[in-house]
């Protein structure tokens, strides 16, 4: 059975891939996408039901899986080689040419021949990121196949691009299965890579001049962490003598010389992730169709970055390394955050969000407790969920109006209720209890409390937090009511990915003690008790609790009110802005000098001259590298 499962999970999309690239017919080909999506879903729940088991197969078609990997490796940084010299990019060839040097020396200068480990293992880790994988994945693959439809209408290409887009996206989950599966760092690095080239060929899909810099930006900057990841394996196969990575991880803490290794594999993962100051990549991928976005920020790419740092946790616990890892982290999520209340731009304020998002899970995976391993675990979950939902919203909204900018959403209730109510309920599952995301929060504030640097940051940064989704939310619902609410018409390929997407985001909290007995709790159990106790949907711990399921109870009869009185509403007059009088007769505009009319406006204040881009970046690039070195200095103290 588990073999079955492993080729749906990871061969298939490979597969499906070559269908999506060969097959030109688009009925034909929305139907693999859609079958591979449903089929990888399918496929997650018996791996659930099977449970934590190990698997090492030996040949695929007949052909040795490990020679597979190894002249693969070769031909992707061939390739990457050779986008380097297309796009004159010199930092993308020297860093092929590093890797390719790297590989080299791996396969040809050491005598790598350990190989009686367990090349893939499945563990509650594994299963909580396959699930993210193919379920959220598999929703925003199928959500690009009307997307893309009307992205090309838009640009009136005479012909079109979606086979190859298709190969690239669907590609990507098998890639990305493949990674959070294996037990080997040779195949860790060998899907890693794949995902680096999938996201730079998703990024410069749309070949305009701004989308091809900014893949080229991606390229070198997830190659430099290639590198690192690379110069991490060599160091750990001379130590050790092996890719194994579970035998890796026990090793390390007992072995001094480790630490400089995982710090490579730290900033490696860094780079993946987006971590400050790598950013820049991230956000220059908003310029990609949106699937490619929700893609990259929910279920795939940067879930990769944060993946690794939390896989080889234990390995770091209690060390200075780890305490270095924490605050990378935690500063991430903290300025990425401040960074984000200086935007308009709704896709910018989601790529800012998830790399806070992403800076809150390498913090909790520096802390290392199982308190904040468990917290890490949980917030992967929720954040990719919901960015996903919120990410296929925007692509939504701005297909219809036009724009991204949350100021053109203000009040697009009134055209597009059913996209606006799930985009409220996005947000709503971002920030407030009882669901999942805060559910996660709480546990990573809980679990740097005895740190005062830490507890500062991560306070300050969810602070933050609550003023641009809490500002967004209001603005997409401030419409005047009508007394009549617009049919909103959408494929059902479009509908339903939302519908989809917006129940899971409130179901999986509503069932997060259940998560957390079946699946996280175990996980981190093994590093010692267990850090919370759940009774009656309540966590508890020492030091607090936080009541999911009766908070939920509250949220329902709060509901139930607000449907009462909203069916008693009366119709009344938009209520305008008051002007001491000075305003014409229509109250649209106020009478200024010279008996001029100035037309009202309104609009969100984004406290630029705090929170601008121009203003912080520098300073948060500067911290950034200053912490980014004392993580190296701290690594090799150990």
């Amino acid at each position: 059975m588990l073999d079955t499962l492993a080729f749906i999970l990871i061969v298939l999309p490979f597969l499906a891939a070559l269908g999506c690239f060969a097959i030109r017919a688009s009925a034909i080909r929305s139907v693999i996408i859609v079958a591979t999506s449903a089929l990888l879903v399918v496929a997650f729940i018996m791996l659930l039901l099977e449970g934590p088991a190990t698997y090492t197969p030996e040949t695929l078609f007949g052909v040795g899986i490990r020679e597979i990997i190894q002249v693969a490796d070769f031909a992707l940084l061939a390739l990457i080689f050779y986008f380097g010299v297309r796009y004159k990019s010199a930092l993308v060839v020297v860093l092929a040419i590093v890797q390719l040097g790297f590989a080299s020396y791996l396969e040809f200068g050491l005598s790598t021949h350990e190989y009686g480990h367990s090349t893939f293992v499945i563990d509650n880790l594994t299963l909580v990121m396959v699930g993210i994988i193919t379920v959220v994945g598999g929703a925003i693959a199928i959500h690009a196949v009307p997307y893309m439809k009307a992205h090309e209408e838009h640009l009136h290409l005479e012909t079109s691009r979606q086979p190859r887009f298709f190969f690239v996206l669907v590609l990507f989950l098998g890639a990305m299965n493949g990674l959070v599966m294996t037990n080997d760092l040779s195949y860790f690095y060998f899907f890693w890579e794949i995902t680096t080239l999938c996201s730079f060929l998703l990024i410069g899909h749309d070949q305009t001049e701004i989308a091809t810099k900014n893949a080229v930006r991606a390229l070198w900057m997830n190659s430099l962490g290639g590198v690192a990841l690379m110069g991490a394996i060599v160091w750990f196969y001379k130590e050790l003598g092996t890719f194994d990575i579970a035998a890796i991880i026990k090793a390390s803490p007992d072995t001094a010389m480790m630490m400089i290794p995982l710090a490579l594999l730290c900033f490696g993962a860094f780079t993946k992730a987006a971590q400050v100051p790598f950013q820049s990549w991230l956000l220059g991928a908003m310029v990609a169709p949106t699937p490619v976005s929700a893609m990259l920020h929910s279920s795939t790419m940067v879930k990769a970055g944060v993946y690794a740092v939390v896989r080889f946790a234990p390995a770091f616990t209690d060390t200075y390394l780890g305490y270095a890892v924490a605050l990378v982290g935690a500063f991430t999520f903290l300025a990425t955050a401040a960074l984000a209340v200086g935007q308009s731009n709704g896709k910018k304020i989601l790529a800012y969000s998830t790399i806070s998002n992403l800076g809150l899970i390498v913090a909790c995976a520096g802390i290392g407790t199982p308190a904040a391993l468990a917290a890490a675990m949980l917030i992967i979950v929720f954040h990719a969920i919901s960015k996903g939902l919120l990410f296929l919203c925007v692509g939504t909204i701005e297909q219809k109006i036009g724009s991204r900018d949350i100021e053109d959403m203000r009040g697009v209730y009134a055209g597009m209720p059913v996209t606006a109510l799930i985009t409220v309920i996005a947000v709503i599952t971002m920030i407030l209890p009882p669901f999942g995301m805060l559910l996660g929060k709480w546990m990573a504030i809980e679990s740097a409390a005895s740190d005062l640097a830490l507890i500062i940051m991560l306070a300050l940064g969810s602070a933050l937090t609550i003023v641009y989704w809490v500002r967004w939310a209001g603005g997409v619902m401030s419409a005047p009511f009508g007394g009549k609410i617009a049919t909103e018409e959408q494929a059902t390929l479009t509908r339903w990915p939302l519908v989809g997407l917006c129940a899971s985001a409130v179901l999986v909290s509503i069932a997060s003690p259940w998560l957390y007995t079946g699946l996280v709790g175990p996980a981190v159990a093994a590093m010692g008790a267990s850090p919370f106790e759940i009774s009656q949907g309540v966590f508890g711990n020492p030091a607090g609790a936080f009541a999911v399921l009766p908070l939920f109870a509250v949220v329902v009869i709060g509901f139930l009110f607000a449907l009462k009185a909203m069916g008693n509403a009366k119709v009344t007059p938009a209520a305008m802005p008051y002007m001491g009088g000075l305003q014409n007769e229509s109250g649209s505009a106020y009478i200024g000098p010279m008996n001029k009319e100035v037309p009202i406006t309104s609009g969100h204040y984004y406290m630029t001259a705090l929170f601008g881009e121009e203003k912080l970046s520098r300073w948060v690039n500067g911290g950034a590298v200053a912490l980014l070195a004392l993580m190296f200095v701290m690594g090799g103290m150990q």
